[in-house]
């Protein structure tokens, strides 16, 4: 590997460091800031919907601008500065409706940043895109220290410091990105039609179909993992551990990835991803032992991490050069953005009527349809019973 390979590797890892580390302020503890401003429960659920709602149209329309007109770096770097920009309006109100503005202008930009650092990480890293991993882990890394890092941080300083923090980590990853070589493609076939035909694919429909339904379930966990374990009577330590237990078994698998996807097919890893997301959910449902519940968090190798990096490759696989960058965006939208959504307001809603075991037995089932659609689309099942069908 050349100088400018490493070069280039040490950029991507950078820019997910600092991602990552941003989102380890960001998602614990900022709804907790609206909370001390006094926000109801309303309005804080207001502020996560709507960026929930932006997180699935805009990474479409900017990934959709940059394919088209062949500017992603162009449009990465302003969507990193507008984002700064927009972030420091925070600091001057505590007004729910100008933070309604505020969030929702802040996430048009932000939220396309991570399916363009996707895309550049997979056409950089070229023949070497099954190490993605290696490089995607330092994210991981960030997230886990920050979240640890900010915990002892806010007992000795108010919350508001979260702000300082998130606009100096997103200034400074604004300040690299400038760094990350521009890829362009070298074929000149129509956008549109290129777009099209990626959008028609039945193996990219079947997949996101399948990827959706994973995060669905993944949102319920997300949402009400820690709650289950405060209903079993688990102190918060054992929850800190679980938690990073989960963390450190994601940081396992990626740092094999290239091992991994050497000796195992895409197909093969997702499917054993779905596999072991069931098993997780089924037994979070059942489990009041501590160290049963430890061993499923083990699991989040495989349903998340593996289940990642797959899908990275597999939207990868399935994209011509025109469109790269928006292939990673639909993925994003459609699993990140509105399967994580779905997750959260179907869990809420079981949640108070049913209870964390049920929320988790659902979850289970869920990943079961999303895997079932995967094995029998992927391998041609249903097309040969159709064919058997019509042939009788």
């Amino acid at each position: 590997m050349n100088e400018s390979s490493h070069k280039a590797r040490f950029i991507l890892a950078s820019q997910y460091f600092l991602y990552f580390g941003v989102m380890g302020a960001f998602l614990p503890y900022f709804n907790l800031y609206c909370y001390k401003l006094g926000f109801t429960s309303f309005q804080i659920g207001s502020l996560s919907a709507s960026r929930s709602i932006v997180m699935i149209i805009s990474p479409l329309v900017m990934g959709a601008l940059a394919d088209r007109f062949q500017t992603r770096k162009a449009i990465y770097l302003s969507c990193h500065f507008f984002s700064v920009a927009i972030w420091c309006f925070y600091f001057f109100t505590s007004n729910f409706w100008a933070m309604l503005i505020i969030t929702v202008c802040y996430t048009v930009f932000y939220s396309p940043i991570i399916s363009f650092l996707e895309a550049f990480t997979i056409d950089i890293l070229g023949i070497r895109k099954k190490s993605y991993g290696s490089i995607r882990v330092w994210g991981t890394i960030a997230f886990i220290v920050t979240v640890f890092m900010l915990g002892k941080v806010l007992d000795i300083y108010p919350i508001k410091i979260i702000l300082l923090f998130i606009l100096i980590g997103s200034g400074i990853q604004a300040a690299f990105a400038y760094k990350i070589p521009e890829v362009k493609s070298s074929n000149n076939k129509p956008f549109s039609h290129e777009a099209i035909s990626l959008l028609k694919k039945k193996e990219v429909i079947i997949f996101l179909a399948s990827a959706f339904l994973m995060l669905v379930s993944h949102g319920m966990y997300y949402g009400f993992f820690s709650i289950h374990l405060e209903t079993l009577g688990y102190d918060r330590t054992f929850t800190g551990v679980a938690w990073g237990l989960a963390s450190t078994a994601e940081v396992l698998v990626m740092v094999n990835s290239s091992r991994i996807f050497r000796r195992f097919s895409i197909n093969t890893v997702i499917i054993f991803a779905f596999t072991m997301a069931v098993l997780r959910w089924l037994t979070l449902s059942l489990a009041i032992s501590p160290a049963i519940i430890l061993i499923s968090q083990a699991f989040h190798a495989f349903t998340y991490a593996a289940f990642h990096i797959s899908s990275i490759l597999y939207i990868d696989s399935m994209t011509s050069d025109e469109t790269k960058t928006l292939g990673q965006a639909v993925n994003n939208a459609v699993t990140y953005g509105l399967g994580l959504m779905v997750g959260f307001f179907l869990s809420g809603w079981l949640y108070e009527k049913a209870g964390s075991q049920v929320v988790f037995a659902l979850s289970s089932l869920i990943a079961l349809v999303g895997g079932i659609i995967f094995i029998l689309f992927t391998n041609g099942l249903v097309n040969k019973v159709l064919d058997k069908k019509n042939f009788i």
